[in-house]
């Protein structure tokens, strides 16, 4: 049963804090984001529940992974700190409509997410593997996060 809880909790922590980041988007989703000049690779809107889903599913899990191997000491305050400037970025980006701090919030993601990939690889490589799909996610968000900086 404990074991169950190291894995389930950081899983429904980020499934909260997603849907609580969702709350600050709603409004600037329908009435800010689509008189945006976007970029052709821009997923469509139904792709992000989708895709987050499961990439909260993945971070939940890399955690889960570490701490019930006794190997998450250091590792949880960074992924708790990637975790925040996550929340964050919905809330410069849409709530506050300022792509400028959201660009500038997720290359700092960037980097959280970099620093816990290459310090969970020391420790379990499969939990470190499980972070390289949201890298990549946010990477893409980077991209089109700057597409919208610089064309609107």
């Amino acid at each position: 049963m404990k074991k169950t809880i190291i894995y389930l909790f950081p899983i429904l922590l980020c499934m909260l804090v997603g849907f609580s980041a969702s709350i600050f988007q709603s409004s600037a989703i329908s009435e800010w984001y689509p008189l945006l000049n976007k970029s052709v690779l821009t997923p469509p809107n139904l792709a992000f529940p989708i895709v987050w889903g499961v990439l909260y599913i993945c971070i939940g899990l890399s955690l889960g992974r570490l701490t019930a191997r006794g190997q998450g000491k250091g590792l949880i305050s960074l992924w708790v700190a990637q975790l925040i400037v996550n929340f964050l970025w919905s809330i410069f980006f849409f709530y506050f409509r300022n792509p400028l701090i959201g660009f500038i919030d997720i290359i700092v993601l960037d980097l959280l997410v970099i620093a816990y990939i290459f310090w969970a690889a020391r420790r379990d490589r499969a939990a470190s593997w499980l972070f390289v799909p949201y890298l990549l996610w946010i990477l893409l968000a980077t991209y089109l996060n700057g597409y919208i900086l610089i064309n609107n």
